[in-house]
């Protein structure tokens, strides 16, 4: 497609950027550790599918402007800073509750879990993340589909979905492997303290971030 040359280096900028937020371990990760040593590879990639869409929800929202919305307006961002920090709150709780009381960590043994709960978590977390909309308001600012036809906007999209998709089902794969699912059988309470008070600073922060 011919059109699309000129938008590549565009392209490359956004892309990269989006790279580095996407692999980074964060609140995402740490989400996908739980679930992907506990519930097993599944369950992991319907939460990694669940966060690249509510990635591509913030692309899309940033492209139409709402972002740039959100960003001058003080009460929006602090709505959403007050419902990021809630949820992370209750993925602390969930963590927690799990050292202090660790369930069977064989999936076949464990209660069965509806899919839409994963994907419901994964995407709940990326669209209440402040982080992630300022993520995107940075690849917004290279403009890199700026002018462009609605076909090229929608390979730009469709190549950050895939871009968020891929990096964090590769850390669902690794963290769901037999050799880390035990490694992690024999620490999994230090893990689960680690990660609810990781998602308790990471409220904090979130919750005071913009005092």
């Amino acid at each position: 497609m011919p059109e699309i040359i000129p938008y590549l280096p565009g392209f490359i900028a956004a892309y990269a950027i989006l790279l580095v937020g996407a692999s980074s371990p964060g609140p995402a990760v740490a989400m996908l550790v739980g679930i992907a040593t506990n519930q097993g590879r599944g369950p992991a990639m319907v939460a990694s599918l669940g966060i690249a869409v509510g990635s591509m929800t913030l692309n899309i929202l940033t492209l139409l402007g709402v972002g740039l919305l959100l960003s001058q307006a003080a009460w929006a961002i602090s709505a959403l800073r007050v419902i990021g920090a809630a949820y992370l709150v209750y993925l602390a709780y969930g963590a927690l509750r799990k050292a202090f009381n660790p369930p069977k960590l064989t999936p076949e043994d464990m209660a069965p879990r509806a899919a839409w709960r994963h994907f419901t978590h994964g995407y709940l977390l990326q669209v209440t993340n402040p982080k992630a909309v300022a993520f995107w308001l940075a690849i917004a600012s290279v403009g890199a589909v700026k002018g462009a036809g609605l076909g090229v906007t929608f390979l730009f999209v469709a190549g950050a979905f895939a871009i968020s998709l891929g990096c964090h089902a590769a850390w669902g794969l690794a963290l769901s492997a037999r050799p880390v699912r035990a490694a992690y059988a024999r620490v999994r309470r230090g893990i689960e303290a680690l990660l609810g008070g990781f998602f308790l600073f990471a409220a904090f922060k979130l919750a005071t971030s913009g005092r």
